[in-house]
């Protein structure tokens, strides 16, 4: 637990120390070279903001294992939880031998998502399986098939939910063809639209795209990232959402918003979707979820969600019962611990010193995003043409100084911040202190 690691940063050899060079090498040899990883290094334990490495290194986590371990890592009533479930059981399969767990997450969700309707929840393992549920579900209410997407899009690895996703690599490359009846629509880009586009003006030229590749009566469900992840933590303009989902109840049209790296308290909301008082039909969550174990919701207007025939919705393992106590607690955490304030505090430190950063640095073209989901993007001096080359550098840089660091962006050219939540000022200014050496190092070279 956090209690138990010091919360500050350690190098005791260099990144990678040797114990985990000893194990990459027998990663390659036993897992294919798809499955890649970020860090060079092995986790050995983690608590609050830390990683521990096999060989010792104590390195910050900016990354929360992309989202998930929002409440900090190895959570105090998440631990617990977790535990004294092991206790009483580990699985029966819900659909076979329900149990209240399951029960008792669907009727938080119900009662946390936007909207004062009634709702169901059904739960998954993963956000791409949601996603793909959220799609199913949709079809079975409208009885439509198509689906819209949009530009810079990620949505999982499924076949369904590559179609979904924009981003060629590493996602889709080779692994075609994919699901049909998804048409793909221009995003809100303020970065890159500039003065030209405001939020209703981006969904008015989206609108017009869609109108003109498939007729609205075809279309089952719109699925959008309130905040993008992977392609870049692109915030849309003011007013493009909620454009989109007037646009959505006009025809009927199902708003699915993919809040799986967004929701529970991420973007200092417990869900993004709030910041401008959207009401989506379905709301598609996992990654922080559960305090790092797997599980994944579809919670939704009650008609919506009861439109799939019984026994047309499941899985073996979906709404695991660990998973599920997990799930408990780590909302519990957020509400006792005020996390939801807490990433508002992230968001007003990490946006004045990366600003801070931006004045000194000419490749910083945009700092962006909401509470503890922050990104900065990385341009050619004077320009908006994309610099993937320094956010490799740069990332590469401070992950050797004893920070993980993640990289998105459909160009590769942003970094993103995703702290835990409980991760402390003090740990958190060091990190942006070894970021800002790592761009001075990487500017002089």
């Amino acid at each position: 637990m956090t209690d138990q690691i010091p919360q500050r940063r350690r190098l005791v050899t260099a990144i990678p120390g040797p114990r985990s060079r000893a194990m990459m090498a027998r990663k390659s040899a036993a897992v294919p070279v798809g499955v890649a990883t970020t860090m060079p290094v092995f986790a050995d334990r983690a608590g609050g903001g830390i990683v521990v490495d096999v060989d010792g290194n104590h390195l910050i986590d900016l990354g929360s294992g992309i989202a998930v371990t929002t409440v900090g890592n190895s959570a105090e009533r998440v631990v617990d939880a977790v535990k004294a479930q092991v206790d009483r059981f580990t699985h029966t399969c819900f659909m076979v031998t329900p149990y209240e767990g399951y029960v008792a997450v669907a009727e938080a969700l119900n009662a946390l998502t936007p909207g004062d309707h009634v709702k169901r929840t059904a739960l998954f393992n993963s956000g791409a399986e949601a996603v793909e549920n959220a799609v199913k579900i949709a079809r079975a209410y409208t009885k439509r098939a198509g689906v819209v997407a949009f530009d810079h899009a990620y949505h999982g690895r499924t076949n369904l939910t590559m179609a979904l996703t924009a981003k060629e690599m590493p996602y889709k490359h080779g692994f075609g063809p994919f699901a049909p009846a998804v048409h793909r629509a221009p995003l809100s880009y303020p970065f890159r639209d500039g003065d030209v586009l405001t939020g209703r003006s981006a969904a008015a030229r989206a609108i017009a795209h869609i109108e003109a590749h498939v007729s609205p009566d075809q279309l089952a469900a719109m699925v959008i990232e309130p905040i993008q992840g992977e392609g870049g933590f692109i915030e849309s303009a003011l007013g493009f959402l909620p454009a989109l989902l007037e646009w959505c109840e006009a025809h009927g049209v199902v708003f699915i918003a993919d809040e799986v790296q967004t929701g529970f308290a991420r973007t200092g909301a417990m869900f993004a979707c709030e910041h401008e008082g959207l009401v989506p039909s379905l709301i598609v969550t996992a990654k922080g979820i559960a305090g790092g174990l797997p599980l994944a919701a579809v919670t939704g207007e009650a008609a919506i969600m009861d439109a799939a025939h019984s026994g047309g919705l499941g899985g073996t393992y979906g709404g695991n019962p660990l998973a599920c106590a997990a799930a408990l607690a780590a909302i519990e955490t957020i509400r006792a611990d005020d996390l939801i304030g807490r990433a508002q505090e992230i968001e007003r430190l990490m946006k004045e010193r990366l600003r801070q950063l931006q004045r000194l640095d000419s490749r910083i073209g945009d700092v962006r995003g909401r509470g503890a989901m922050i990104a900065v993007e990385l341009v050619r001096p004077g320009s908006v043409d994309p610099d993937s080359a320094s956010a490799v550098s740069i990332a590469a840089e401070a992950r050797s100084r004893g920070v993980i660091v993640l990289t998105c962006g459909t160009d590769g050219n942003v970094l993103r911040f995703l702290p835990p939540l409980t991760m402390g000022d003090e740990l958190l200014h060091d990190a942006l202190d070894v970021l800002a050496e790592a761009f001075a190092v990487t500017r002089r070279g």
